[in-house]
């Protein structure tokens, strides 16, 4: 499935590159996955030491000195636990939106880690009043929000093929009239990270349901402009592109690879 993804997503790259890619990313995923209990042990502290988040800082800290709450969007790259703990380490109050494991014992793992980093957890199923009572409350909700979100998606654009994405982040940051990022922390070295913000603005002149659209696509093309600067640092082991567009030739037989 690595392969086969990251194969269509570059076209133009041979089969040694996707080969040797895929293996970095094995790699890379291990190396992210050992290195959480030593962050965890080290807490804040330790994530404020590795994580750097000179982009989009500013920007984000004034946008959450508006006091309106703000909502932060990111996906499965470079380290993506401690880019919302990042945050959380530099003195933000952040809320993270999980969804619960089948693994009991890696999702208590998961929970564990998150609290011991500083964040607080809002589980997806229900959470809408619980999510909008936090931005109220002038707090950072955060998203991983890049894997497949099957019929109730929005499609748009990802490495040239339409993604079913979620629209929960878009959605919740237009009704609460909240500022909204995508953002991430991408490994750099040994235990070594940049963070990166960038603000995002809904069009004008749109009707709400375009809007959701349109801010979901934006935030999906700045994520993968990030991927691919450093493709090894992205998790090809879901199937991105499950969910096909009503209507296509993957849907009536073909392939949904």
């Amino acid at each position: 499935m690595v392969e086969s993804q990251l194969a269509q997503a570059y076209p133009e790259k041979g089969e040694d590159w996707v080969r040797g890619t895929a293996r970095s990313c094995y790699e890379h995923v291990g190396r992210e996955w050992f290195a959480l209990p030593a962050f965890a042990r080290g807490g804040p502290e330790e994530v404020h030491r590795r994580v750097e988040f000179s982009e989009g800082i500013d920007a984000f800290r004034a946008a959450f000195e508006e006091g309106r709450g703000v909502v932060a969007v990111s996906g499965h790259f470079g380290n993506w636990e401690l880019a919302g703990s990042g945050l959380a380490a530099y003195g933000l109050p952040v809320d993270a939106v999980w969804q619960r494991l089948r693994n009991e014992p890696l999702s208590r793992f998961i929970v564990e880690l998150r609290e011991r980093l500083g964040m607080g957890l809002i589980e997806r199923s229900d959470a809408w009043d619980e999510l909008m009572d936090s931005l109220a409350a002038g707090r950072v909700v955060t998203f991983v929000a890049d894997q497949d979100a099957r019929g109730k998606g929005v499609f748009v654009p990802f490495f040239g093929r339409l993604a079913s994405t979620h629209r929960a982040p878009a959605l919740l940051a237009l009704r609460a009239g909240t500022p909204f990022f995508v953002g991430g922390a991408y490994r750099i070295g040994d235990r070594r990270y940049k963070g990166w913000l960038v603000r995002l603005e809904p069009p004008a002149g749109v009707d709400a349901k375009q809007q959701v659209l349109e801010l979901t696509r934006m935030w999906t093309s700045e994520l993968e402009r990030r991927i691919r600067l450093s493709p090894e640092q992205y998790f090809w082991h879901h199937r991105r592109w499950k969910t096909v567009p009503p209507g296509t030739e993957a849907e009536a037989g073909g392939s949904s690879r």
